[in-house]
Parts: structure tokens; C-alpha cells; sequence
């Protein structure tokens, strides 16, 4: 049974949920269901990267969430900033459908929400900031090539800005990261997470 949050089409049997969460001082309303990842609220992990980046002007820019799952971190960003544009992306079409309707059930018009494994169907290479939440449980070698493949998405002076567990890989993220951009910034720590940020230059 492929029932995993981070495959194709979770075999799952339905079960939605309705609830609300606060995101970047906005209050979204969720749709989630079996196969999806985290489903009975935002993940800690991803709260604690919009915390981190909460004071930075993404206004107008260019940004893509990858493996965005039913939507928290993108949508929260394109709320936050209408005058941006926020590309969501993810393998799974269960959770790609849920994100694309809570896009909608929050007046959200600035998301564009289409599958891709990885960066297979992203065409563009010019976003200001490419943010993930990386499938852990896809393993080390999906999360580094999700971290390693941003740079060729990135504009000049892009930022990759990705959130691990310590205990979960953040250290060889960042090794990664440094290894790839050249630099990496652990921005904010939290309860063993780590937000870490790379920038092309």
C-alpha cells in the first residue's frame, strides 16, 4: 500500500478535516485529509520557518514552495504578500487538490499549484525564494536534491530557505547547502529545528 504522504497517490481512505490556524497574523482556513502530511494542524516545523522569516519583504517577489503539501507555508506567503507570486509544488495529487482548494476557500488568487517530483516540471529558474519543508521520510537523497536543485531556480541573490530537524538531518543539509551555494546561515532554532538559509551569489 503507497498510503506515504510523499508519493504519488496515497491509498488511503478519505477522512477530511476542517480547521483554522493564525499564519503570519492571517487566520487560514484548512481542508486536510488522510495522506497528507501533518493533517490535524501546521507542523511545528513549518511555523517555526514563517516565524523566521516573518519580518522579511517578500512584496512583489517571486517564490516557490517545494513539497507544499496541502499548502501552510505557501499560502501563508501568498496572503501575507498579494503582490507577490507564490508557485506551490509537490508529488502528491491528494494533497496538491487540497491546496489548491484552500487556496480558494481563502481568497488566495496570487498561487499557482501544480505536481512536479521534485523540479521535474518547474520551468522557470528566475524566483527570489525558493522555501521547503523537505520529505524526510522520502529519504536523505530526495531531501538533498531538493536542496541542491534550488540553485538552478534561483535568480541572483535568490535564497533557499529550508527547515530539518537536528536530529532529522540539518547538519548535512548545511553541509549540503555550503557545499552547493557556497554559504549557509542557520537563521533560527527552535525545540531541535533548524531554519537554515543559502543564498546564490
Amino acid at each position: 500500500m503507497t498510503n506515504y504522504y510523499y508519493t504519488k497517490n496515497p491509498d488511503v481512505e478519505h477522512d477530511e478535516k476542517k480547521w483554522d490556524f493564525t499564519l503570519l497574523g492571517n487566520k487560514l482556513h484548512f481542508i486536510t485529509d488522510n495522506g497528507v502530511f501533518s493533517k490535524r494542524r501546521v507542523d511545528f516545523g513549518s511555523c517555526v520557518l514563517l516565524n523566521a522569516i516573518e519580518l522579511y519583504d517578500f512584496k512583489d517577489a517571486k517564490l516557490l514552495d517545494v513539497g507544499c503539501g496541502y499548502g501552510p507555508l505557501g499560502l501563508a506567503l501568498a496572503k501575507k504578500f498579494p503582490t507577490a507570486v507564490v508557485d506551490m509544488i509537490d508529488v502528491n495529487e491528494l494533497a496538491l487538490d487540497l491546496a489548491k482548494r484552500n487556496a480558494q476557500n481563502n481568497g488566495i488568487t496570487n498561487s499557482n499549484i501544480w505536481e512536479s517530483n521534485q523540479y521535474e516540471e518547474v520551468k522557470q529558474s528566475d524566483y527570489n525564494v525558493i522555501i521547503t519543508n523537505p520529505p524526510i521520510r522520502a529519504g536523505k537523497e530526495v531531501v538533498h536534491n531538493i536542496l541542491s536543485g534550488a540553485k538552478d531556480h534561483l535568480r541572483e541573490n535568490g535564497m533557499l530557505i529550508a527547515v530539518l530537524q537536528k536530529k532529522q538531518g540539518a547538519p548535512s543539509a548545511k553541509k549540503k547547502m555550503e557545499e552547493v551555494f557556497g554559504n549557509c546561515t542557520v537563521i533560527a532554532k527552535e525545540k531541535g529545528y533548524f531554519i537554515l538559509q543559502s543564498t546564490k551569489e
